[in-house]
């Protein structure tokens, strides 16, 4: 080949974007075998090719670094080009690729693809020496990923490869082989008998070894616990059978490598003790379960190979769930257990598979070990560890106390102990409520993290005038700091009825000749400060409506990133309130006051809800009820505590004097239903209780 050809070959070649670009370009290049390092060429029949006559044959590699195989070209003039996938579309699928490696505890660098990378084996750890013997190949293109463990006495190997739809994964393990539609192929499992495997049995060093461990001759005896000769060494077998016959063999050397016998199938050790419709027992080893038959329990199966190195996000299905196809295999045995106790490891792996192993048999049927501890800070990692420590009494009890698996939403009271003992002792200080600053309200409500209270009345009435007063009340006693959803109040009017009430002073001069003095510059400074340290605002920045989902989710951020203990949302129908097409109001308010509880209970923060009563008819200056408010019945249904603001007029017109009517206490602890009454003071706006005796105010 001359020599210019040759470097252009060579320089397009070790492109890797050129070569899954310009594939067919590629194959029209000719003149012979072309001696580049990684690559043989086979020649199929001559054709016009535009570098010259001398070029007229068409090359296919047979081999370069990396997996992959060219088809033949047609004999035709024309140069055909592979479409191009966009980089969005590989990146998603190679993140797609690396998410389903890692749950088989492959660990790679998600930027190397068309090249080998290796590591350590997830499975045999690289044995002693810890041997870098586990070999991994990513695509460039993100659609397959395979490896294989070059440890004779591991062999891992396996592919995972995307489906025709690209959104599933197929995880094929054991074989090397692709399959189609994303479904795991029929692997044919060798069949092997003791004198293929050479197996004899234990010599006495290895029983002794295993009597160090607990673990009696008898039990080793009818477990057909051998022992086998591997190169230079003997190592122990564990005899794998179904119906007695010997199905796999998994070995066992003195430096704790652990390995499989190739090609044959996996099923659960211990199959044959498993009485139908009984309950059973599932450990991690082969030890684990020879420990539970000397503590008496026969019906006890291990799991094969391996464990769960975290719990998957997505749950497979049974064709596609690799790593658990032990189960599936003995699915007949398991069906109709009325009772499985998962006595799993006590560390992350080994918890991580008690999850996956209830995901797949029904948490329901479920129960779970605690194991003892073993000193102050450690405790026992599985049974044969209680066994040689405790004995066989105490490893009795670790499984007559099972507790049952937790299923989410599915609890006990015993969950709450804790908790129930703190609130008997008022742990935390505001288990009886916390006081409004009122006298006259001390009887009938205090307010309690984590409750609903819905607050209505007429217009004009002070509803959001007592809500502010009530909020500084609460943190010069307590501290509390405020999330506020004000959507009638400009910030700067907000902040003026804020500074009145906390300094006590008006922000501006009086326009009714009142001689009060002003907040002074000084005082407006400490109290804008307050401001900072108090309250927190939710406000949309245009003009746009606010959601109660929008709401929400900015107050949870106040109450994570400040601490806040409470919530005001003035008022309901200042909301976004767009519902389905098929969703009636009422329905509506009682799903938004559902989440507006969940809210309050899950973080711990009370919530203050103003919401406006419908149009009243012929009204006469009476206060209005919970059920008057606009929307539903659901707003006193739903609530923990209800309150209604009303003013008194009197022949003047002015409002001085508030009714605050407690309507509903849900929490008989933190108050109950009645009547207060406040005198309001228009210069301040705080709100003061009235010394019946003197008809005096008491500040």
């Amino acid at each position: 080949m001359p020599p210019l050809r040759h470097h252009l070959l060579r320089n397009i070649l070790q492109s890797s974007v050129l070569m899954r670009s310009s594939r067919h370009l590629l194959e029209k290049f000719s003149g012979g075998t072309a001696n580049i390092p990684g690559f043989s060429y086979r020649f199929f029949h001559r054709h016009a090719n535009p570098f010259g006559s001398n070029s007229g044959l068409i090359f296919s590699p047979l081999k370069y670094y990396g997996f992959r195989s060219y088809r033949r070209l047609a004999s035709s003039g024309h140069v055909l080009m592979e479409p191009r996938e966009g980089e969005g579309v590989i990146a998603k699928r190679l993140k797609k690729l690396h998410e389903k490696l890692g749950e088989l505890g492959i660990e790679c660098d998600p930027n190397q693809t068309g090249q080998y990378m290796h590591n350590t084996c997830p499975q045999c750890d690289g044995g002693a020496s810890k041997e870098k013997s586990f070999s991994l190949f990513i695509r460039d293109d993100g659609k397959i990923a395979l490896w294989s463990c070059f440890r004779a006495k591991c062999g891992w190997k396996g592919c995972v490869k995307t489906s025709e739809n690209e959104e599933k994964y197929a995880v094929l393990q054991g074989f090397g082989s692709e399959t189609s539609g994303g479904s795991l192929k029929c692997q044919k499992h060798r069949a092997i008998s003791e004198d293929d495997l050479h197996l004899e049995p234990l010599c006495p060093e290895l029983i002794s070894y295993f009597n160090a461990r607990s673990i009696s001759v008898e039990t080793l005896r009818r477990n057909f616990v051998m022992q086998r000769t591997w190169g230079n060494e003997i190592v122990i077998a564990f005899t794998y059978r179904r119906n007695r016959k010997l199905v796999s063999c998994n070995y066992l050397d003195v430096e704790k490598n652990y390995w499989q016998e190739k090609d044959t199938e996996r099923i659960f050790y211990g199959l044959d003790d498993l009485v139908p419709e009984n309950e059973i027992i599932i450990v991690e080893s082969e030890f684990d379960k020879l420990s539970m038959e000397e503590a008496g329990y026969r019906n006890c199966i291990s799991i094969p190979n391996g464990r769960a190195v975290k719990v998957s996000e997505k749950f497979p299905s049974e064709q596609e769930d690799a790593s658990f196809q032990y189960l599936w295999k003995c699915k007949e045995y398991l069906e109709k257990v009325p009772r499985i106790i998962l006595a799993t490891n006590a560390d992350g792996p080994g918890q991580a598979l008690a999850e996956e192993l209830a995901r797949r048999l029904g948490k329901e049927r479920c129960w779970r070990v605690k194991w003892p501890k073993k000193s102050t800070t450690e405790v026992c990692k599985d049974a044969n560890e209680v066994l040689n420590i405790f004995g066989e009494h105490v490893l009795k009890e670790v499984i007559d106390k099972a507790e049952m698996f937790p299923i989410r939403g599915l609890l006990n009271f015993s969950n709450f102990f804790p908790e129930i003992t703190d609130y008997y002792h008022c742990i935390q200080g505001f288990e009886l409520g916390v006081s409004t600053g009122w006298r006259a309200l001390d009887d009938l409500y205090n307010i309690v993290p984590g409750e609903l209270t819905v607050i209505t009345g007429v217009p004009n009435s002070g509803k959001s005038e007592w809500i502010d007063a009530l909020l500084c009340n609460i943190n010069e006693r307590c501290g509390w700091t405020f999330a506020l959803c004000s959507m009638e109040n400009k910030v700067e009017d907000h902040a003026r009825k804020l500074l009145e009430k906390h300094i006590k002073k008006p922000f501006f001069n009086l326009r009714n000749g009142e001689s009060v003095e002003r907040m002074s510059l000084l005082e407006l400074e400490e109290g804008k400060q307050w401001l900072h340290d108090t309250f927190h605002i939710i406000r949309c920045d245009d003009d746009s409506i606010p959601s109660i989902n929008w709401v929400l989710m900015l107050a949870k951020a106040a109450v994570l990133r400040h601490g806040v203990r409470g919530l005001v949302i003035d008022p309901y129908n200042e909301l976004d309130h767009q519902r389905f097409f098929n969703q009636t109001e009422t329905e509506y308010v009682s799903r938004m006051l559902t989440m507006i509880k969940r809210f309050a209970h899950h973080h711990s923060c009370h919530v203050w809800f103003v919401a406006h009563p419908r149009q009243l008819q012929n009204w006469g200056g009476n206060p209005p009820n919970l059920y008057d408010i606009s929307g539903s019945a659901h707003f006193i249904n739903k609530c923990d505590n209800g309150i209604v603001i009303h003013r008194d007029r009197d022949e003047t017109g002015s409002l001085n004097r508030v009714w605050v009517s407690i309507r509903k206490v849900r929490n008989k602890v933190i108050g109950r239903v009645g009547d207060a009454q406040l005198s309001y003071d228009r210069i301040t706006g705080l709100f003061h209780d009235i010394d019946k005796s003197s008809n005096f105010l008491c500040k």
